[in-house]
């Protein structure tokens, strides 16, 4: 990994910051060493002790520059889960965003070309990769994949092949094209009907293993009263199809 930030913590202040950054705080002034590591401990001009750790991934999801809403780490997790995403994996991406699910995908140790077609949200991704210590593993370009799939068909195909597009079903019909056999493919949608239409792309293309699931997470609540899930809202974030080249 390349260098990268790190969280400055002190009881509940959290700060992200880069090896010789200086930061002003209403508990004095932080100045980062350049050869800071996880673990150490700094202190403010007026004493303030804070704690130096190392970005994971929940810190991430808190942390990167947004622009725009982000996968939840849930969502994350099945994608890594059901592809099986490992270390020396080829991973083909589209939809960048934030770069979360980049960035996790390349702090897994694989190696990710993700597309974003917004030029100024790219910007974003890549300075989020770098913070991320992903950078030389995450190539973010800027693009519309979808017309991009002849030049890709042609180059080593990929290993896992993940969308959260518009799109998608247009990507999805030539999945077999990018993928290895026996290749991972992961779309993310918020609406059922895009689901939908990357379903019967996945069936037209002659997919296999094509499963799809609602992402529903709720938070318990624990009291004298008794313990129940929250009443705070269904937890729905999205729909996940995976399936996998022939």
């Amino acid at each position: 990994m390349t260098d990268a930030a790190y969280l400055l913590v002190h009881e509940d202040r959290e700060y992200l910051l880069e090896p010789g950054e200086e930061f002003g705080t209403d508990l004095g002034v932080l100045e980062v060493p350049e050869d800071v590591e996880g673990g150490d401990t700094i202190e403010t001009h007026l004493g303030t002790v804070f704690e130096v750790r190392e970005l994971r991934g929940p810190d991430l999801f808190n942390h990167l520059e947004r622009t725009g809403a982000p996968m939840m780490p849930r969502d994350v997790g099945l994608v890594m889960g059901h592809t099986g995403v490992a270390s020396g994996d080829r991973v083909l991406d589209a939809g960048t965003g934030t770069g979360i699910l980049a960035a996790y995908l390349g702090r897994a140790g694989a190696d990710v070309t993700t597309y974003e077609v917004d030029a100024e949200f790219a910007d974003v991704a890549r300075s989020n990769m770098v913070t991320a210590g992903v950078a030389d593993r995450v190539e973010v370009r800027t693009g519309d994949l979808a017309e991009e799939l002849d030049a890709l068909a042609d180059e080593r195909p990929f290993d896992v092949l993940t969308l959260d597009t518009g799109d998608a079903p247009a990507v999805v019909e030539r999945a077999d094209d990018l993928l290895v056999p026996g290749g991972h493919l992961a779309v993310y949608s918020p609406f059922v009907e895009g689901t939908r239409e990357a379903v019967l792309a996945a069936r037209d293309a002659g997919l296999d293993g094509i499963e799809t699931l609602e992402t529903i997470q709720r938070k318990m609540d624990f009291s004298d009263r008794g313990s129940r899930p929250s009443t705070a809202g269904v937890g729905h974030t999205g729909y996940l199809l995976f399936a996998r080249a022939p």
